[in-house]
């Protein structure tokens, strides 16, 4: 999370089992949201099917917030207080080699 309205990379892929650690870089309070909820504007979130709503709270300046990804698809995630800034981001996850 940087600046005011960005998450850096806005865009990964990982597999499945992985864990994304979001770390707040700016000055400002940011969130990490994937639940429909939560949401001002229903395109700011996407679930993969068999995926749970997830949410980090209130990610203070130099904290950080970890999940780990278990169902295979494409997620996308806002910041609450940012969410009509366009601070929005997506992970896709990938099934893991056998």
């Amino acid at each position: 999370m940087v600046g005011f309205d960005a998450f850096e990379p806005a865009e990964i892929t990982i597999r499945v089992g992985d864990t994304v650690r979001w770390r707040n870089d700016s000055e400002f309070d940011h969130t990490v949201t994937a639940d429909p909820g939560q949401a001002q504007d229903e395109d700011s979130v996407m679930l993969p099917e068999g995926a749970e709503p997830f949410g980090s709270g209130t990610v203070a300046p130099g904290e950080a917030f970890e999940y780990t990804f278990e169902a295979p698809g494409r997620y996308r995630y806002f910041c609450i207080p940012h969410e009509a800034a366009g601070m929005i981001a997506e992970i896709v996850v990938e099934e893991a080699d056998e």
